[in-house]
């Protein structure tokens, strides 16, 4: 076993894509040991820790969407140990390749919210979804690769008719508040909690009033984990906190065109910030209280766009936010490092200062994108509508397809290539999208919006 982990680590990533199967024998297989691991929350001098059976724990997390078992090969490989998901659907698959690789799973379970139309004053629709939340909990508690119970994802996400945010039913943390009773009574071997979106003070407050039995604060924070620990000393809760979702700046965090749309950083420009306030805020935790992290998100999904969230990208190729990652688990960059975009514009505007084009205009858009090994770039441009129905909270989000693309000719020079295109003839709101490979599965991404009118 320690072998095939040790070889699986030095591979080149485009070998990744082998099934584990021709390592790892039993790959699906849904048997395990029936001991559990004991989790424990540990405070020393007023300082909180984790620890798995006895041994201290260090959390090197990722939110994992799983699709198949190579992003979970490839999370092994970069230095993670642990990842947290957010339901149950694929949950034999995650704890049997946890057991083959060694890793944790911080265990998501779907629970109602209000923003979704569960009510929790239905007193039958809670007790059901009690009974459904308790078996799961009997049934996997044993596992010696679960490290803890999240029972919840944001529920105090909701909105006004404004869009604006109002306070939730306490009725919600209450409802959470009995699972955890449940869990403490029939298993005293993991902690449970459900996460927070944000890390409102006040939010806390309300949690610990209604729900004083869990075990973490875990909140969910993007530019804004920076404040993190300012939250923390405002909310005077003495309990350990964990970060169960960070990463780039969030689409509602960023300015946007003067027709509404968001501008997503280019991708060097996200993984640089993503690893300056992971290390500002949880490496160099100052509070004694953060226990644990995880990177959002370990796969790609569509939100606002493509790109935006995802660590990879739809194809599969490795963005340069997995190498910063790996640079802070392992102390070094992976041999192959993603190429970094850095910038866009559009007949050198900035989408920050709105570019409108004509139907049919000629354009010219131009990327400042380097890669750290200088390996030899291939770039791929799609041209989108933006997305017609936004999502909230992170949930389903269609994906805009993919335009006719008229472009005239191409150049590389002194780090930047350019695309002169043709801009389409029916007036509407585009975005445009660089994809820039280098070969070995990596990527670099950037995009910009534009408007076309008469």
């Amino acid at each position: 076993m320690q072998l095939a982990i040790f070889l699986l680590s030095r591979l080149p990533r485009f070998f990744l894509v082998i099934p584990i199967c021709l390592f790892l024998s039993a790959c699906t297989s849904t048997e395990h040991s029936s001991t559990p691991s004991v989790v424990k929350i540990i405070k020393t001098d007023g300082k909180y820790s984790l620890s798995v059976n006895d041994a201290p724990y260090e959390v090197r997390g990722v939110g994992l969407g799983f699709k198949n078992i190579e992003k979970v090969i490839a999370l092994k490989a970069a230095g993670g140990n642990t990842f947290r998901t957010w339901g149950m659907e694929h949950i034999d698959e995650e704890l049997a390749i946890a057991e083959q690789l060694d890793l944790m799973i911080a265990v998501g379970i779907s629970t109602g919210k209000e923003l979704l139309g569960f009510d929790y004053n239905d007193q039958a629709a809670v007790a059901k979804q009690f009974k459904e939340v308790t078996a799961a909990i009997e049934k996997y508690k044993n596992h010696p690769n679960v490290l803890m119970w999240v029972i919840n994802n944001e529920p105090n996400l909701l909105f006004d008719d404004q869009g604006k945010l109002k306070d939730v039913n306490p009725k919600v943390y209450a409802a959470m508040g009995d699972i955890i009773d449940y869990i403490h009574a029939n298993d005293p071997n993991h902690p449970a909690t459900f996460s927070l979106a944000g890390a409102n003070p006040a939010h806390i407050q309300q949690v610990v009033k209604y729900a004083p039995n869990i075990d973490i604060i875990a909140v969910q924070t993007y530019g804004d984990l920076t404040t993190v620990p300012q939250s923390i000393a405002q909310s005077k809760v003495d309990k350990p906190y964990m970060v169960t979702e960070f990463g780039p700046m969030g689409h509602w965090e960023l300015p946007t065109t003067e027709w509404g749309r968001e501008i997503e950083e280019p991708s060097a420009v996200k993984a640089a910030g993503m690893a300056k306030r992971m290390q500002d805020v949880i490496i160099n935790d100052q509070t004694g209280r953060i226990i644990g992290s995880f990177a959002f998100f370990w796969g790609q999904k569509q939100e606002r766009t493509p790109t935006w969230y995802g660590m990879f990208n739809e194809s599969g190729e490795h963005t340069a936010r997995i190498d910063e990652l790996t640079k802070i688990w392992t102390g070094q960059y992976p041999s192959n490092r993603a190429p970094l975009s850095k910038a866009i514009t559009i007949d050198n505007t900035a989408a920050v200062d709105n570019i409108y084009l004509k139907p049919g205009q000629v354009a010219t858009v131009k990327v400042l994108v380097t890669d750290p090994d200088d390996d030899t770039l291939s770039h791929e441009w799609v041209l989108m509508e933006e997305v017609k129905a936004r999502s909230k909270g992170g949930h389903y989000e269609a994906k805009p397809a993919s335009l006719s693309l008229n472009i005239v000719n191409t150049s590389t020079a002194n780090d930047y290539v350019e695309m002169t295109f043709v801009a389409p003839k029916a007036p509407g709101e585009y975005r445009l999208f660089n994809y820039a490979y280098d070969g070995n599965n990596n990527v670099a991404n950037a995009n910009i919006p534009f408007m076309v009118q008469n």
